[in-house]
């Protein structure tokens, strides 16, 4: 029987997390990904807290005009600008089990713009 949408992705995120796992040193960076927007957080899976988060929702990012990928991009900056401020450098890409192609791949090479090291 075939699997569905959902359920291939979730077999694909239990296969990635088993061999990553974020520290206070380098932190994990969690996208989520949805058909209008896309969030990013940065977790720290010891203390089990979230460190940054940003999202497209973001009233600047929202109201700015461009595509999808455009604006993931866009939060890939936003996640890098506050990371960096609260002291993080380098951080563990978590892409969920999406495809890294798109749009998780535009907020990655955005956030590597805006200085972060993956």
């Amino acid at each position: 029987m075939a699997l569905s949408k959902i359920e291939r992705r979730e077999k694909i995120k239990r296969r990635i997390r088993k061999n990553l796992f974020g520290t206070s040193e380098k932190p994990r960076m969690s996208v989520y990904r949805s058909n209008k927007q896309i969030s990013v957080q940065i977790i720290d899976d010891v203390q089990a807290k979230t460190l940054v988060f940003a999202s497209s929702k973001n009233k600047d990012i929202e109201s700015a005009k461009g595509t999808k990928s455009e604006k993931a991009a866009m939060v890939g900056k936003l996640i890098a600008k506050n990371a960096i401020e609260a002291g993080i450098n380098e951080v563990i890409f978590d892409r969920n089990g999406y495809l890294y192609h798109g749009k998780v791949k535009a907020l990655a090479d955005g956030a590597r713009e805006g200085g972060l090291k993956l």
